[in-house]
């Protein structure tokens, strides 16, 4: 595992809570329907697929359903309309993020969201002193390819093996490991279908500031090396 000089993070279930105004979407969706409303918990899980994870959960609709498009279009819609009722970042992130400042250690962000909802976003999370932000359609492919990683080490001027990359789902990484960054696995998040330990991750890391503390003691051995 290399000494990070860069390292770039998911956004949703990784440095913020975005699921509540997720699921909050796909509820308001099935309120207009006539619908009960599904569990808050039965959702987060799903958050870090977006469309695709929270329809499947909400309503059991697949991409191949002949409604599955109206229903991606209203649901964008829905939380475009209320991004950040409920979003916040997870405890300990924004000391995470002083910590990396401090020690001089570049971090960003690369998410698949879309940039119609990272554009407002970002600020409200209070995340714009971010070295770089690559949305879900910055670059022609989205995770779990491995190129908005490297557009975010090209935009950072940091080689990519020189980079870690830290999130809460397996495509994250994967791409890691594809765009040749070390891979953390963010077990604090919402983590999808499987467990991190399945994912072959590089490291798998419990809290923003156990992460914090890994960095530190990578740059303490290199300074001792």
């Amino acid at each position: 595992m290399r000494t990070p000089q860069a390292i770039l993070f998911d956004l949703d279930g990784t440095l913020a809570d975005t699921a509540p105004d997720l699921a909050a979407a796909v509820n308001v969706m099935r309120e207009n329907r006539q619908l009960p409303p599904v569990h808050y918990q039965s959702l987060r899980p799903h958050a870090s697929a977006g469309a695709r994870g929270l329809l499947g959960a909400g309503f059991g609709i697949k991409p191949e359903h002949p409604d599955y498009e109206a229903m991606r279009i209203e649901f964008l819609n829905q939380y475009e309309s209320a991004i950040a009722v409920h979003s916040k970042l997870f405890k300990q992130v924004p000391d995470l993020l002083r910590g990396l400042d401090v020690m001089g250690v570049s971090w960003g962000i690369v998410t698949n969201k879309a940039m119609r909802f990272t554009r407002p976003l970002i600020p409200l999370l209070d995340l714009q002193e971010a070295r770089c932000v690559i949305s879900g359609d910055t670059t022609p492919h989205a995770k779990p390819h491995p190129a908005p990683l490297l557009e975010a080490a090209r935009q950072l001027g940091i080689r990519s093996e020189n980079c870690w990359y830290v999130g809460d789902d397996l495509r994250d990484i994967q791409a890691a490991e594809a765009a040749g960054m070390t891979s953390i696995a963010a077990a604090w998040g919402y983590c999808g279908a499987t467990e991190p330990k399945h994912w072959k991750a590089d490291a798998i890391i419990d809290s923003p500031l156990e992460l914090l503390e890994l960095v530190r003691a990578k740059h303490l051995q290199a300074v001792g090396s």
